[in-house]
């Protein structure tokens, strides 16, 4: 059985399988709805913008921080990004701009706020997640934002060679991210304090740095996020962003289980999303109702992190085995002296002159 699981890949390609067979079931079971080009661009599209947050997502975790606060960035960033469009005026650009600015300025405050304050990072995301909240309230004032200017919104509509906007932008952003954590020594840094933060600072790295960098890219790419959601459907709906936090973990956490398990990396998330998202999808087609998205992802979210927690026991009880005993000291003579008792310094010094000194003449 071992054998065939690593002929097959199951430890670390189990979500290919998995999502071959949402595919196979689903074509057979709605034939008519399910495996046509229409679904399959809907789904690609409508989960890029829940992927590129994700990445920012794995970027923050991968330094040892968790960002509650991703979700109501996405929201609050296209609040603000169709604030600015159409009751300011200001042109995409300058919008784009200042929304990606305020992305960074978040993670940079959440980091400075577990860094410097010593705040735990849950605490102090989940605080700013309130904080976005309400400024997203007071701008929206529970009304629509609508509607935005064509030059926005055509920056994610159409396709390239049959391949839609949006999943071409979510590829790029993990390509980035993927050579950035894996192939430069900021994103090794950062997977080394979210491994062990006394061992890395033992090693002469900056652990407050990296905690602050993986969060200010987990903003920025939340921005992004949002900037892509308001672009999509062309308007700004109020507290739209929780909607994004279960997803965003669920996706993060059943990701560090492929590819390269038990680390959180970039393209177990993308297959992990995509996986969720085809399981979803076929119920909905097939007449479940509203909930059932968010009851799929939390399956998934309990059963990825139970399924990462017993891997690591099984890897630390391995461990133990293969750790080899330690050899009984020898034990003193009755004339010999106490191998125990310190023999001061003016004993370790004579015995160091007669070795060294030689013959006296």
């Amino acid at each position: 059985m071992n054998r065939l699981v690593g002929r097959l890949g199951l430890a670390r390609y189990s979500g290919l399988y998995v999502f071959a067979f949402f595919v196979l079931v689903h074509s057979l079971w709605l034939p008519n709805t399910f495996p046509t080009g229409t679904t399959l661009q809907s789904v690609a599209s409508n989960q890029a913008i829940t992927g590129v947050a994700a990445l920012g997502l794995v970027c923050a975790l991968s330094a040892g921080a968790f960002d509650l606060s991703i979700a109501n960035v996405v929201g609050l960033s296209s609040t603000v990004a169709a604030a600015l469009t159409v009751q300011a005026g200001l042109s995409p650009a300058s919008a784009i701009a200042i929304v990606l600015g305020m992305g960074l300025a978040v993670g940079l405050v959440n980091g400075l706020l577990i860094v410097r304050f010593r705040i735990p990072s849950v605490v102090a995301t989940l605080g700013m997640s309130s904080i976005l909240m309400a400024f997203d309230d007071r701008i929206t004032e529970g009304q629509f934002i609508t509607p935005l200017p064509p030059s926005f919104t055509e920056l994610t509509k159409g396709s390239l060679l049959g391949i839609p906007i949006p999943f071409l932008a979510l590829i790029v952003v993990a390509l980035l991210t993927w050579y950035l954590l894996e192939h430069t020594p900021l994103g090794r840094r950062m997977i080394a304090t979210g491994a062990g933060a006394d061992a890395a600072r033992l090693a002469g790295t900056n652990t407050g740095r990296m905690t602050v960098a993986g969060l200010v890219i987990s903003g920025v790419l939340g921005s992004l996020a949002g900037l892509m959601l308001v672009s999509t459907i062309g308007t700004a709906a109020p507290n739209s962003g929780p909607a994004y936090l279960l997803p965003l973990f669920a996706a993060v956490y059943l990701g560090s289980t492929q590819i390269k398990p038990g680390r959180f990396n970039i393209w177990g998330t993308i297959v992990a999303l995509y996986v969720l998202a085809t399981g979803v999808k076929g119920l909905q087609l097939a007449g479940g109702q509203y909930w059932v998205a968010e009851l799929f992802n939390g399956a998934a979210l309990i059963i990825a992190v139970g399924v990462a927690i017993s891997a690591q026991e099984r890897r630390r009880s391995l461990l133990g085995r293969l750790r080899p005993r330690r050899r009984a000291e020898p034990t003193a003579g009755p004339g010999d002296p106490d191998p125990g008792e310190s023999r001061g310094p003016d004993a370790t010094r004579r015995e160091a002159r007669d070795e060294y000194a030689g013959p006296r003449s």
